[in-house]
């Protein structure tokens, strides 16, 4: 994962990704917009903040990635494992257009010029595009998400609905709270443990306070896909924690709810060029 900087405005891209020709992407940062206050600066879900501030938002980072503002695609978020099938009719949905997509953590499409997007302040963005069939996803993946393994329920839709080969599959594990920093109590831990033989290294006591333990959901996500089939050197990794850089992403532990959110952002280019 690399940074860009274009004047005030700055976002990350992945390598593995860039280097296709096949997707415009990028994940978010605070920084280059014109949201105020709590919201500073590049703030891309509407929740308080102005509406025309947004918007204005999209605009500077869409174009900024050689994207079409009006073209994005908002689902709701309810930390669950279901991907939604984007087509060219659901473009404008949830920023120009009402947010029709309930109950929809995942979103994928095989249709040039649809700008899939996601929103995240600690939760897990994982990205994923077939360069044979032309397929890219975007699932977001929370601790309950990836208990359910919405990574590998994405995979497993790619390949049913696009006849996707997992071995052809390149993924990204943007930018989340690390186990450095999430905190969890056994409850949590005790759902990992009991789906996933290999949740025990992504898990270890936290030092400062008993009872309680620091998971690692990169670490996890990743196993995931590699158990759903995902070569390991497929799988690009950010290795960048939101609560230990909150002054240039979003956390919610940090901040709490008075805050702005970040986004992944990804669409197909078409053959000739962009839509």
């Amino acid at each position: 994962m690399k940074k860009i900087v274009k004047g005030e405005l700055e976002y990350f891209v992945f390598e593995s990704f860039e280097k296709t020709g096949l997707v415009n992407h990028c994940f978010s940062t605070r920084k280059g917009g014109v949201s105020e206050g709590c919201y500073s600066s590049m703030n891309l879900s509407f929740r308080e903040d102005k509406r025309e501030n947004v918007v204005e938002n999209y605009k500077r980072l869409c174009a900024a990635i050689g994207s079409d503002y009006r073209n994005t695609v908002f689902s709701d978020q309810v930390h669950s494992d279901e991907i939604y099938d984007a087509k060219p009719f659901d473009r404008g949905k949830g920023l120009i257009k009402p947010r029709e997509l309930v109950g929809k953590d995942g979103l994928m499409t095989d249709s040039p010029g649809v700008v899939l997007v996601t929103f995240y302040a600690d939760c897990t963005p994982l990205y994923f595009l077939d360069p044979v069939r032309r397929v890219i996803a975007l699932s977001h993946s929370g601790w309950k998400g990836t208990v359910l393994g919405i990574g590998a329920a994405t995979v497993r839709k790619m390949t049913r609905d696009y006849g996707c080969d997992s071995k052809n599959i390149l993924a990204a594990i943007g930018p989340c709270i690390g186990g450095c920093c999430y905190q969890v109590d056994s409850p949590v831990t005790e759902k990992f443990l009991e789906k996933y033989d290999f949740a025990s290294k992504h898990i270890r006591p936290d030092s400062s306070e008993d009872g309680r333990f620091l998971l690692d959901l990169q670490g996890m996500n990743k196993d995931i896909l590699i158990e759903a089939g995902i070569p390991t050197e497929n799988i690009e990794t950010a290795d960048l924690c939101t609560k230990c850089n909150s002054e240039l992403l979003f956390s919610h532990r940090v901040m709490g709810s008075r805050r702005g959110s970040l986004a992944a952002l990804m669409e197909l280019r078409s053959q000739t060029g962009n839509v």
